[in-house]
């Protein structure tokens, strides 16, 4: 048999008989690359699912940095140092399936990432607003995952297998230090690669090989996924042991909110409008409640009768007063917390608010009038600023007084063109000038001067007795006014001639009754001359009086 000479044909069929045995044997079934593939999805959200648990973690650290920065700002600081760290190392980590998937499917790193991973948005943990995007490989789609010698190349002979497990040791280092784990071979945590193996020939193997050698690449995608898994417990485990060395006994908050508190709470043109701006704290899952009482400056302690107690909703107490009067209203009372240690600890506050009545202002501006010698009814306000705090002034020759109901009077005592109405309003603790208006200065207007309630016309002899005087009579003018009739002739004619009467006041002296009560039907009265007084003391000669006896 040794002698036998092959034809090249047999040699060629005997060749090709060893390829094909040796494929056979280091062909993986489907059933194995299928289970490797559930193997990874199921790595890959659980790998989620971990990154979400870490990001609530900086999440929570952030609220109390954010409070207490001074306090919590060295740890939170070790925490963001981890973070960077770990995320670096779970980014190289992708890059490094991306080249061996590119490597064994022979594609550029841009054409495999295109075809064998999808994009993920996901949210960045130190700022609600911010995402990020991920990339995910999708095992399933890989047609070379059963190859392994692009993956080996890479991983072991050009050292990325190496890179990898120094930079597992460094994070290690670094979560093992946080921790105070001084044991480097510590089991407390994985990603430790300072192990030494036996292959099956006895001899020693590092944890590169023993893990990357000559393993099919769907082996190594998911190798490489478990790693991700550890880093990212690891680092929950750092940011956790951080964490916990925040006094436990300060306040939890899961709620941070810019308030702006005002030192007024009315603000008036050319004034200042001032605030404090802070940062409010607040646990929504503690229903807290509130005593407050109305008409008081300062919460009394000893004394919690007349208190309203106000139920909290979503770590909030919402105080809502009835308006139901004008003017400066103040409050006060305590707000309970439950703390860290189950006690109840009470807050008190206070506070003022001004209630002003609905108001509205209607200027003619050509009929801005004060009358001389009359008090003119004047009413003079700021909105939101309670009366009391409000100070009138009048220019010279003008007065200015209270009408008792909050209103006021003005006197123009002489002739002048106008009158300027100002006023200043004290306001937290300052005297603010409100403005001015002007008024146009006028005489009163005459009255209108009536006999019988008549200017002219016929009327019965007896109705005409009987009114016994001139009546001054302000027609159309809102001010009740006083005027006195001073004098006032009375005429008729009587057989061809003109008889005249005069008298001092208003009143028909008796020779006038007699001419009236002897007067025929169609004889005419003519009541003239007559003057009269108001209250600016200035004489007025009002209009005659013509009447008909029927």
């Amino acid at each position: 048999m040794a002698g036998f000479k092959e034809t090249p044909r047999q040699k060629m069929i005997a060749m090709m008989y060893l390829v094909l045995t040796a494929l056979l044997a280091l062909n993986v079934s489907v059933e194995i690359l299928n289970a490797f593939v559930t193997v990874n999805e199921g790595m890959q959200t659980t790998n989620s699912s971990l990154t979400e648990k870490v990001n609530s973690e900086y999440s929570k650290f952030k609220v109390q940095n954010d409070l207490q920065p001074a306090k919590v700002g060295t740890f939170y600081n070790q925490a963001l140092d981890i973070k960077k760290q770990a995320d670096e190392l779970v980014v190289y980590i992708d890059r490094l399936k991306l080249k061996l998937i590119a490597a064994e499917e022979q594609k550029s790193e841009k054409e495999a990432l295109k075809e064998y991973f999808t994009k993920e948005r996901v949210p960045d943990p130190t700022s609600a607003k911010l995402y990020r995007e991920v990339n995910v490989v999708d095992l399933g789609k890989v047609g070379a995952k059963d190859k392994y010698d692009q993956a080996t190349r890479i991983l072991v002979k050009r050292k990325e297998g190496y890179k990898l497990a120094d930079k597992m040791t460094d994070f290690r280092n670094k979560v093992l230090q946080i921790k105070g784990i001084e044991d480097p071979q510590s089991g407390a945590i994985g990603l430790n690669t300072s192990k030494t193996y036996i292959d099956n020939d006895g001899l020693k193997q590092d944890w590169v090989t023993h893990t990357f050698y000559h393993i099919i690449l769907a082996a190594d995608i998911t190798i490489l996924n478990k790693i991700i898994n550890e880093v990212r417990t690891a680092e929950f485990d750092a940011v956790n042991s951080l964490y916990a060395q925040i006094n436990e006994e300060d306040f939890k908050f899961d709620n941070v909110a810019a308030k702006v508190i005002p030192t007024s709470t009315y603000v008036l043109e050319n004034s200042k409008y001032e605030a404090e701006v802070l940062v409010a704290a607040y646990d929504s899952k503690n229903n807290s409640q509130a005593r407050v009482r109305q008409g008081i400056s300062k919460y009394d302690a000893k004394n919690s009768s007349g208190y309203k107690v106000v139920q909290g909703e979503d770590g909030v107490v919402k105080l809502s007063f009835a308006a139901s009067s004008p003017g400066i209203k103040k409050y006060a009372g305590a707000i309970d917390v439950k703390g860290p240690d189950g006690n109840t600890k009470s807050y008190p506050f206070s506070g003022e608010y001004v209630v002003a009545p609905p108001s509205l202002t209607v200027a003619a501006t050509k009929m801005n009038v004060f009358y001389i010698g009359v008090q003119n009814p004047v009413s003079i306000s700021v909105p939101g600023v309670p009366s009391s705090n409000i100070h009138p002034a009048i220019n010279a020759g003008g007065k200015l007084t209270s009408d008792g109901k909050g209103g006021y009077f003005v006197e123009v005592t002489k002739a002048m063109k106008k009158a300027v109405v100002s006023a200043t309003a004290s306001i937290d603790g300052k005297e603010v000038p409100m403005g001015e208006s002007t008024f146009r200065v006028k005489r009163i207007p005459s009255p209108q001067a009536e006999v019988a309630n008549q200017l002219e016309g016929k009327l019965p002899k007896n109705q005409l007795i009987a009114a016994g005087a001139v009546i001054p009579k302000m027609k159309d003018f809102d001010f009740d006014l006083n005027f006195v009739i001073t004098k006032f002739n009375m005429s008729t004619v009587i057989n061809g001639d003109n008889v005249t009467k005069r008298t001092n006041g208003n009143r028909f002296t008796p020779e006038m009754v007699s001419l009236i009560k002897n007067a025929r039907p169609g004889q005419k009265f003519y009541f003239e001359n007559i003057e009269a007084v108001g209250p600016d003391k200035v004489k007025r000669s009002l209009n005659p009086v013509s009447l008909e006896i029927k």
